[in-house]
This record gives C-alpha cells, sequence and structure tokens, in this order.
C-alpha cells in the first residue's frame, strides 16, 4: 500500500487533541494495514480519547463491527519504563478492502467536530 494512502488519516489523528507526535503506518503483503501513535496519557481529553476511538473502531454497532481493532500495545514494562514514555496505541486493520481514507470517514462523522477544537470534547 502507498504511503499516500495514509495521509488522510495520519493528519486527521494528529488533530486530535491527546494525541502527540508522529503516527506510522504500515501495511502487510496482504493488504491489511495499520497507524501506531502515542496518547499523551497526562492530557486532559487522554481517556475520552481512548474512549472515543475504542466506541467507533472497536464497538461502534454489535450487530456490523468494522473490520478493525484499537489497543494498547508496549515493549516490557520491567525493561523499558512506564506508560508515559513506552505505551503507544494501534489501529488494525483487518479487512484490506477496507481503506485508511474509509476509516477518517467513519472517525469524521462520529468523533467531535471539528476535531481538534477542544470545545467539541467537553462532556455535558
Amino acid at each position: 500500500m502507498d504511503d499516500r494512502a495514509f495521509t488522510k488519516l495520519t493528519e486527521y489523528l494528529q488533530q486530535v487533541p491527546a494525541i502527540e507526535g508522529t503516527v506510522g503506518h504500515g501495511a502487510g503483503d496482504d493488504g491489511r494495514w495499520w497507524v501506531k501513535f502515542t496518547i499523551n496519557i497526562d492530557h486532559q481529553l487522554a481517556w475520552q480519547t481512548v474512549q472515543e476511538l475504542g466506541h467507533v473502531l472497536n464497538y461502534l454497532s454489535v450487530n456490523e463491527r468494522l473490520p478493525m481493532s484499537f489497543h494498547p500495545v508496549s515493549p516490557p514494562p520491567y525493561m523499558n519504563g512506564g506508560p508515559a514514555e513506552f505505551l503507544s496505541w494501534v489501529i488494525e486493520c483487518h479487512d484490506p478492502e477496507f481503506k485508511p481514507g474509509t476509516c477518517v470517514k467513519w472517525l469524521e462523522g462520529r468523533l467531535p467536530n471539528p476535531v481538534a477544537d477542544l470545545e467539541q470534547w467537553e462532556m455535558e
């Protein structure tokens, strides 16, 4: 998969308030793809970001789930350090027909809009 296929998704994720740093990405020979990023666990919206992404990507509908998963990944903590430095998050797509651009459309339609506006993330 060409790097350009990830441009819109990486740019979108970089606008999410608690996501920081580089958004990495890749794809296997079978067409399944992934993006990996860091969430600043000290950010006021860190856990809300996790909750929002988890809802849309893992559990939007009980009957019609998206062909992907959102979850934490980490090297062994006892060898490296704590979550502020070594905890990352990954979105993995399990269906080569579901492209990164389609993922953006699902996120845009369900996350606060505009995604970079902190006021839109306020809970009532």
